[in-house]
């Protein structure tokens, strides 16, 4: 069932891997179904490269098994799926990668700050990538760590451990995985090159005033 789904959730998750947004099996994709609102995961411990639709879990929002083939487990933080999606109905998707620059800052329970406008499409609410507090990977603990931060963005931080990134669909939760990675990487450099200082960043106000040019209209 919904192999449409499968599909997409295998080539993001492979993607994912080849575009070293995550190794050795870390990091899991998720879609939820609109008209079933059944969920489809990664399983866990299974290479990304070998992934068939028959390894794609489906389960329900509360977490009841619908379809799992060989014997596969959803991913250990599907919890933490299942939470997003409950929190936020307009969610369909999510990533959950360990991108290096952002996964750093994740360890330095670092928020990252609106430092260039491309953020304005992120949901950020308070103009930072903000970071859950640290839970053990799995528990639900975990899963209710997300809560908060995902109510402010559709981006955030997991505390020393990766990144989450949300959408309507694969590709925008997959396309936010990968600028929140440089958005992470051009913060780097902007304290390197200031001397540890923070660089000035928009405020909330700012990013959310973006509206598409009104003279670009059809009339």
């Amino acid at each position: 069932m919904l192999e449409n789904l499968k599909r997409e959730v295998i080539k993001a998750a492979q993607d994912g891997q080849r575009l070293d947004l995550c190794k050795h099996k870390s990091g899991n994709f998720s879609i939820r179904d609109k008209e079933t609102g059944y969920v489809v995961v990664t399983p866990s411990g299974v290479n990304r490269e070998e992934l068939t639709e028959d390894d794609i879990c489906v389960l329900t929002v509360d977490g009841e098994l619908i379809e799992v083939k060989n014997n596969r487990k959803p991913s250990s933080e599907t919890m933490m799926h299942l939470e997003v999606y409950k929190t936020r109905a307009d969610i369909m998707a999510i990533v959950h990668t360990h991108s290096k620059m952002a996964t750093s800052f994740a360890v330095l329970n670092k928020p990252i700050p609106a430092i260039i406008y491309e953020v304005a499409t992120f949901g950020l609410k308070d103009a930072v990538v903000p970071v859950a507090p640290y839970a053990r990977p799995g528990t639900v603990e975990l899963a209710k760590s997300v809560i908060e931060p995902v109510k402010r963005a559709d981006i955030f931080l997991l505390e020393k451990h990766g990144v989450v990134a949300c959408g309507t669909d694969m590709y925008e939760a997959f396309l936010r995985a990968q600028y929140v990675e440089e958005l992470a990487e051009v913060y780097y450099y902007t304290l390197l090159i200031n001397k540890g200082n923070e660089p000035d960043s928009f405020s909330p106000e700012e990013l959310e005033s973006w509206k598409y040019p009104e003279k670009l209209e059809k009339n």
